[in-house]
């Protein structure tokens, strides 16, 4: 933790009669327990000195399952009745812990009377939430809940399941609202969710929902053009009483009547996670449709006459299919984070995680090359673009938005000259997985073509900078340093020589916490640095503390500063156009390998029982495929996602629930060979964390 912070310069008069309920989450640097008292330091540098009493209640943070995990044994002679013995239990030195309750204040006397204290760990340095089980219980709870609202008790899904019951907007009980309004891009990206939930699970249910939902959405959504080398998807479908109708323009308020390319991008969120999964190469051929889309309709290339900067034009006209349409309004020849960005976490890297290296034995051989190698184009100039537009020097944000010629645009809309926390965690959490890409394509490549494998290393270098940097400048502008979790939309010059300036309100936004944790975690992996794995953790606490509805097994979407949820308005849904089982999933996914892979690549022993040799927090995990039974080739892709080179290894594989020997798979290698009577079945694979070598410098 950092130290306080200077005093300010003004002094006001002391407060009478002030009160102020609140949630802090700190540091233990002292202990009382005869006082029933205790020294909170938060990450501001901020000391607050609590009491204790006879209604303070102890509790360790609960997971979606809400079974109460509070293993802290009780010390010598214990009294559960005394507020100062409860205080030697569960309030330790050095210890991350939250704590709720009301500050008071009148004529300089202050105190903090600790309502409610929740910890983070039943054992020192032991979190709940870096447990092998604890994000794989999240993530099949949030699945089973949502094809429980959906489907209720079904456990078989066909596509007419969907055809029939889904719907994009459900209120906070997934109950479905009025609308009866369909949304393609929201579909896909539950597809995504429940295809990550069968990947770490191997959950049947899950999967056959996949594959029920993408049926439905290429179906249903898909428009081809007349030579059929081209996919858009029409943004939903609503029922009414005569039949449905299919709408083609979005009707988000921000795009409205236009074609956004973000969500053509989330249409292929779930259909390159299913085809991780599965192989099937009819829904990789949509997928390289929709990019052929991307790259003659949106792409700013000098051949169409815009300028030709690079990048993609975040909006088109749905009548011309052109981005300088006078309609467009705000959004004509405009490029922004989303149009630039949003490729690498959508679709980009989970596609090219599929595809690379290149399916082997198969008829799907060509059509997979020529896509890897757009794929490989596009993350190269996003990545680049990023890396070279997106920074500003005057502030603490990137700039998101901007005009044809790549000149910032401070003026859009609502954004204006303001900054969205997410999105910035979101481009550090990114560019650090490219940096990991490049770093492994430079071994890969290094005795054929040492120069360019040492400019892939050059590049994740600058990559990685960018990176910390962002994440050092969140950190100091974009986090609540009281209560942990980060801020929404913050102003990009505060006034009056203030730190930090609201937007709106001092709130926080679910999938902003996601982008946080990650980029926490995965600059971990590389810098190394202790503080970036304490602030991860402040991040997974806040989340776990006060986004998870337990009630109705769900996601708050949006929390109030102290982690109260915000269940007013569209705010009250559990699903909706920015909310859709994707976020959460992702979460619960990549928080479970990068743990394993980056924070905990030894395990743990536990030594109470007098067992050191007995693993209480294995480093191994286990991903689940299921290769298509007519699948175009017979090679699988199993990488969990762009890691540094060497980080893993694979240390077991089991085809059909029969394992392989040692010597039937390279451990090295991340392509498995199947036998044409293989496909159809479930592949497990399991994989060894090895460890992380010095900062800047990837795994072992």
């Amino acid at each position: 933790m950092p130290e306080p912070s200077a005093a300010p310069s003004t002094q006001r008069p002391p407060r009478r009669n002030y009160t102020q309920s609140m949630s802090l989450l700190g540091i233990v640097t002292d202990v009382q327990a005869k006082d029933a008292a205790f020294t909170l330091r938060c990450r501001s540098g901020d000391v607050f000195n609590m009491r204790a009493s006879s209604e303070t209640t102890f509790s360790v943070v609960r997971n979606m399952d809400d079974l109460d995990v509070d293993r802290v044994p009780d010390p010598e002679g214990f009294d559960p009745s005394s507020a100062n013995d409860r205080i030697r239990k569960y309030v330790t030195l050095g210890a991350l812990i939250a704590v709720q309750g009301v500050e008071i204040e009148h004529l300089g006397t202050t105190r903090f009377d600790a309502r409610s204290v929740i910890l983070t760990a039943s054992r020192p340095d032991q979190f709940v939430f870096e447990h092998t089980h604890w994000w794989l219980t999240q993530i099949a709870t949030f699945a089973d809940q949502w094809l429980d609202d959906l489907f209720e008790d079904r456990r078989s899904y066909e596509w007419d399941d969907f055809a029939k019951l889904y719907r994009t907007n459900l209120n906070i009980l997934g109950q479905p609202l009025d609308d009866k309004i369909q949304e393609c891009a929201t579909l896909s990206r539950l597809i995504y969710g429940l295809s990550s939930s069968y990947l770490l699970t191997g959950g049947e249910r899950y999967l056959l929902a996949a594959r029920a939902g993408v049926k439905y959405q290429r179906e249903t959504f898909r428009t081809l053009s007349h030579d059929g080398r081209y996919c858009f998807w029409q943004f939903g479908k609503r029922q009414r009483d005569r039949g449905a109708v299919m709408i083609m323009p979005s009707e988000n308020p921000d795009d409205r009547g236009s074609i956004p390319l973000y969500e053509q991008i989330y249409a292929l969120a779930g259909l390159c996670q299913y085809y991780r999964i599965t192989g099937d190469w009819e829904v990789l051929e949509d997928v390289a449709r929709t990019v052929k889309s991307f790259e003659d309709f949106y792409r700013d290339d000098p051949t169409f006459g815009y300028g030709g900067t690079g990048g993609y034009f975040s909006h088109i006209d749905y009548a011309t299919r052109r981005p300088n349409a006078a309609v467009l309004g705000q959004n004509r020849l405009r490029k922004n984070w989303n149009s630039i960005g949003d490729h690498i976490p959508a679709y980009l890297i989970n596609l090219i995680l599929a595809l690379d290296p290149l399916p082997e034995n198969g008829k799907d051989r060509a059509l997979a090359e020529g896509l890897l190698a757009t794929c490989r184009k596009i993350l190269d100039e996003t990545s680049t673009l990023i890396l070279e537009k997106f920074p500003d020097r005057t502030s603490d944000f990137v700039n998101e938005r901007f005009h044809a010629d790549w000149t910032p645009d401070h003026d859009w809309g609502w954004q204006k000259n303001r900054g969205i926390v997410g999105h910035n965690f979101k481009i550090a959490w990114n560019m650090t997985r490219v940096a990991n890409y490049l770093r492994a394509d430079a071994a890969r490549i290094e005795r054929e073509d040492v120069a360019k494998a040492g400019d892939n290393r050059a590049r994740a270098g600058k990559l990685e900078t960018l990176a910390a940097d962002i994440v050092a400048r969140m950190t100091r502008a974009g986090i609540d340093q009281l209560r942990g979790g980060c801020f929404d939309a913050l102003e990009r010059a505060p006034a009056e020589g203030l730190p930090i300036a609201f937007a709106w309100g001092s709130t926080k936004d679910f999938w902003q916490q996601e982008q946080a944790v990650l980029a926490y975690l995965i600059v971990y992996g590389t810098t190394r640095d202790p503080d970036h794995l304490a602030l991860a953790r402040e991040m997974m606490s806040f989340w776990n503390l006060h986004f998870l509805d337990h009630d109705n097994r769900g996601v708050f979407f949006r929390t109030t500063d102290d982690g109260l949820p915000v269940i007013s308005g569209a705010y009250s849904q559990k699903a909706g156009h920015a909310v859709a089982g994707y976020h959460s999933f992702e979460l619960n996914y990549l928080a479970h390998v990068y743990i394993r892979v980056y924070v905990r690549p030894e395990g743990e022993s536990c030594t109470e029982t007098g067992r050191s040799n007995f693993p209480l927090i294995d480093q191994n995990f286990c991903l689940y495929f299921r290769p298509d039974a007519h699948c175009a080739h017979t090679t699988l892709n199993v990488l969990p996602d762009f890691l540094p080179p060497g980080a893993v290894k694979i240390h077991r594989v089991t085809v059909g629930g029969i394992p392989r020997g040692t010597g039937d798979f390279n451990p090295h290698h991340f392509q498995i060979d199947l036998k044409p009577d293989e496909l159809g079945q479930q592949v497990v694979v399991e994989f060894e964390p090895l460890g992380v070598k010095e900062a800047g410098h990837g795994a072992a």
